[in-house]
């Protein structure tokens, strides 16, 4: 259903519908008084009807407006005004309660809002600090412009993009990334709204002004993507095109066929006595019209794909239970077709493959005394490495915390000989190291004392405990994309068996990656757990997000939520997807050709209309129970 044609459809009303349509099959059973007045109950069945047909036949009469006359919504309204235009009352009512209860809880699970980009905005800052001679302005981010310098405090949000006039700092860049590290940026060095100042006050020339922010692209980006990414069509959606119109000329046939016959068989000849026997057994009794049409609107009621629009939806409702029991949200059925044409995985790193939490890995050179020393000198930071570095190293004996240490920010520590931090801070003392330091993965923590370097300390992010499961389990190309340094990223992807990893890169990089393997005719897959990750979640085919610890943007974004946080689900939302559309084609199939063969029985006149409703009822209690197949499969 596109979404200009979606119906407003009260459970209330439906249930009035309901509760009147059986109080009028009981009075019709027990041949009430009052039901033997054809007027009052025509009325009494029309009023059931309007709640439940009412949404459908304006529907369908708006897509006939529009040049649309193949969707089911058109035939319903001809088989619910056939049956009425017969006298079958109640089967008018049933065909279109039927069809609004399937079409109900159908909504209700496509129709989840993921619009809601108050977190994003939230990151916009509302002030910004202007620089003015020696002192500061606040000023709203929108009446800054290019070229004027803002100032932003530690723990501060940057409002705007821009260049730092000030010393190199340190910046978690975890908005606009998902880095789990703080990154340090060099003196003139590029800085972007979003980026939260770690350790330092700092100064930045505007060069973008707010409109153009790093952030406002984001949002925009996430506007534009949800735009272009087209929702799966639904099998009975494609199956309506062609349906609908098939039906329609067949009933027409049923009147215009044999009205050609008895024209035939009047201005027949003797040779052609045989023909016009067999003819006339079929007609004995000539053509009438009034025999023929009643046939031809019993062929629509018979038509109406009751069974397929309750079983199609009953099969993905299974489905999505089935995922949900393993803690996997599928925001609607599309979604389920969807993830299972999928052929390449993209996963973000940090927080989804990843914990985000450092631990240290390594430790070279160093003694037992030396460790004590790094210990106490780190207890005097706040730094995510430090706190890294404490967990990891530090014992009961050793609580020390030091004193009359430096913090250089971007660099490191110092307490007099000794010297704690990043290979840069060597250069910047002109203390040699070993070259290979350069070329570690790991993010690593150099020590040097009395000017001379003697060991360094490594940490990597930790592994998720299923993330290599995770992998191993997909039948499918995998690949992760990352705003951590492209070492890190090549040591996680060795370690869990993903052949291509990309790191250092923003949000509109992965934006153009992920366009690049969908233009390559990929069925893409993003996992991702990010604000950063919104734009990619809302541009790929699925987007999945980490509903544990991710953000509540790429939760509203995506299309599936992990909720127990675990990437091998994502494995499994592919297997149950698979199983779940399997469920549907057979139930499709089933469905249709009953139908079939019940339309060919009511065109011969041999099935009445309710032998039409006890064959949808029978299709669909199969369909049912075939469906709950993928609830009770462990």
């Amino acid at each position: 259903m596109e979404e200009e044609h979606e119906m407003e459809m009260s459970p209330k009303l439906i249930i009035l519908s309901a509760i009147m349509f059986v109080v009028g099959l009981v009075a019709d059973g027990l041949d009430a008084s009052l039901f033997n007045n054809e007027i009052i109950r025509l009325a009494w069945y029309a009023i059931t009807f309007i709640p439940v047909g009412a949404p459908v036949i304006i529907c369908g009469a708006k897509e006939v407006m529009e040049g649309e006359f193949t969707s089911e919504h058109i035939l319903m309204g001809i088989a619910a005004i056939g049956a009425f235009a017969i006298g079958e009352y109640p089967e008018a009512v049933a065909v279109m309660m039927l069809y609004c209860i399937g079409e109900y809880f159908q909504d209700k699970a496509v129709d989840r809002a993921r619009d809601n980009i108050k977190s994003l905005a939230a990151l916009r800052p509302d002030k910004a600090m202007l620089v003015s001679g020696d002192k500061t302005i606040e000023k709203r981010p929108e009446e800054i412009n290019v070229g004027d310098t803002i100032e932003v405090k530690a723990g501060e949000r940057v409002p705007l993009d821009g260049n730092l006039l000030s010393a190199d700092a340190s910046f978690n860049t975890a908005a606009l990334t998902g880095e789990s590290m703080p990154r340090v940026i060099e003196k003139s060095g590029e800085v972007l709204a979003g980026m939260i100042s770690t350790d330092s006050t700092i100064r930045i020339k505007v060069s973008r002004t707010a409109g153009d922010s790093a952030i406002s692209r984001i949002l925009k980006m996430v506007e534009s993507a949800s735009e272009r990414k087209a929702p799966t069509e639904l099998f009975v959606s494609k199956f309506a095109h062609v349906y609908t119109p098939t039906v329609v000329i067949l009933a027409a046939m049923v009147v215009l066929i044999p009205w050609l016959l008895s024209l035939f068989m009047a201005n027949a000849d003797c040779s052609e006595s045989y023909l016009v026997s067999i003819l006339t057994s079929i007609m004995p009794h000539g053509y009438v019209f009034s025999e023929w049409l009643h046939r031809a609107l019993v062929f629509l009621v018979i038509s109406c794909p009751c069974a397929l629009v309750i079983s199609i939806p009953l099969g993905y409702f299974a489905g999505i239970g089935a995922a949900s029991r393993h803690g996997i949200l599928f925001k609607g059925g599309n979604y389920i077709d969807a993830i299972a044409n999928v052929d390449t995985v993209v996963f973000d790193k940090t927080g989804t493959l990843s914990t985000g939490e450092f631990a240290v890995v390594k430790t070279e050179g160093l003694s037992e005394e030396d460790i004590n020393m790094v210990v106490s000198i780190e207890r005097t930071s706040n730094h995510p490495i430090a706190k890294a570095l404490i967990k990891s190293l530090a014992s009961d004996d050793n609580k020390e915390v030091a004193i009359d240490v430096k913090d250089i920010a971007g660099y490191g520590l110092q307490k007099g000989e000794w010297l704690v931090g990043t290979t840069r801070l060597l250069d910047k003392r002109g203390i040699a190291y070993p070259e290979s330091l350069n070329a570690v993965e790991n993010t690593t923590v150099v020590v040097a004392r009395s000017g001379k370097y003697i060991g360094m300390i490594s940490l990597a992010d930790t592994l998720k405990e299923d993330a290599k499961t995770a992998i191993a389990n997909i039948n499918a190309n995998t690949e992760i994309l990352s705003g951590d340094r492209q070492s890190t990223v090549d040591y996680i992807a060795r370690e869990i068996g993903v052949s291509c990893g990309y790191g250092d890169l923003l949000p509109q990089d992965k934006v153009s990656h992920i366009e690049k393997l969908k233009a390559e005719g990929r069925k893409v897959a993003f996992v991702g757990d990010g604000i950063n990750d919104a734009p990619v979640l809302a541009l790929s085919d699925v987007g999945i997000a980490m509903g544990a610890i991710g953000s509540d943007m790429a939760i509203e974004t995506a299309d599936i939520v992990i909720e127990t946080d675990q990437p091998s689900k994502v494995a499994k939302a592919i297997e149950i997807a698979k199983r779940t559309r399997t469920i549907v084609v057979q139930n499709i199939a089933f469905a249709i050709g009953v139908k079939l063969l019940v339309m060919v029985l009511g065109i011969f006149d041999i099935a009445s209309l309710w032998a039409a409703v006890f064959a949808d009822t029978g299709v669909t209690l199969l369909a049912v129970l075939n469906s709950m197949r993928i609830l009770i499969k462990k």
